[in-house]
């Protein structure tokens, strides 16, 4: 999706007005394996860019979820408490974590383009 923002922590973004979509990428759930359990942040947290603001348990490991961008969590994705799954199953849509309110839309421009987020997944393996 051309649209998106990247992080090299695997977190994808999606700017909507002022405010920004956040996922984890189909490269990090497919080295998750099988999603169990997803920790949102609570709304009204104050999260700072690269910080820890919630986390994935799968049947592999637990991983950190990072925020990519300040801001202010205004929504979670409630569905993933009951099916964790579509982090799996739709990443990059019905599988999105939470939504933030931006503080600084200049932290935008040190995010990673889909071709360079492709680049650098590639010189992991």
């Amino acid at each position: 999706m051309e649209d998106l923002k990247y992080t090299k922590t695997h977190e994808w973004v999606r700017v909507e007005g002022g405010e920004a979509v956040i996922g984890i990428t189909d490269h990090a759930q497919a080295e998750l394996g099988d999603v169990v359990f997803v920790e949102l942040p609570a709304i009204g947290k104050v999260c700072k860019q690269e910080t820890p603001c919630g986390n994935i348990e799968s049947v592999k490991a637990v991983s950190d979820v990072y925020s990519p961008l300040s801001g202010t969590i205004v929504a979670v994705n409630d569905q993933l408490s009951a099916t964790p799954e579509l982090v799996n199953k739709s990443p990059l849509t019905d599988g999105w974590l939470f939504r933030i309110k931006l503080d600084d839309p200049a932290e935008l421009a040190s995010l990673m383009t889909q071709a360079q987020y492709e680049e650098y997944i590639q010189g992991l393996a």
